[in-house]
């Protein structure tokens, strides 16, 4: 005896592609969020978590604070909905997020707790680094001869393409069996 089960499962990539076809005008394929590229068939959590400085757990909390939908796919969001996203990101204080949340607390020149993302990030971790050289502290000293920072042991890894044996000198021809050594 077949018992037959209904498998829902089987038929959901031909509820997608019907779901496509009746708002295919309204899908949009490639979209910008913050200065980066994202496909349109993407989840919107995921598309959000793409971007530099925002992770999966931020994405979430932005994407519920502004009511909209994380699983939806981001080419069937509105222009307002991704407007929403985009200034949110900007002000994520506004939002009410908690402080441990954003990624640079106590801010040296200002004293505030800010969220960077995109190049801002980088450029401001790469400023954090060069005033580590200048004041000439030990993680400056670390960054500078290109060591381990954070405390990891440095005695097995961490070796960078350097060579750990014998070294050949390369200008010495080898010397004949018959011939004695001046």
């Amino acid at each position: 005896m077949i018992l037959f089960l209904p498998a829902w499962f089987l038929f959901r990539n031909l509820i997608s592609v019907i779901i496509n076809k009746l708002s295919q005008e309204e899908f949009k394929h490639i979209l910008r969020i913050a200065g980066k590229d994202v496909e349109g068939s993407k989840k919107s959590i995921i598309a959000l978590s793409l971007v530099k400085g925002v992770g999966y757990n931020l994405a979430q909390v932005i994407l519920q604070s502004l009511n909209i939908n994380p699983y939806l796919r981001v080419g069937f969001l509105t222009d307002k909905d991704i407007s929403d996203v985009e200034n949110a990101l900007k002000n994520i204080n506004s939002l009410g997020v908690p402080s441990w949340y954003l990624n640079r607390r106590k801010d040296m020149d200002t004293g505030t707790d800010i969220h960077l993302i995109t190049s801002d990030l980088d450029f401001i971790k790469s400023n954090d680094i060069d005033r580590e050289k200048t004041v000439m502290s030990w993680r400056g000293y670390r960054h500078m001869f290109g060591l381990r920072v954070r405390g990891q042991r440095t005695r097995n890894t961490g070796r960078k393409a350097t060579a750990v044996g014998v070294k050949k000198v390369a200008g010495r021809a080898p010397a004949s069996p018959g011939s004695s050594p001046k």
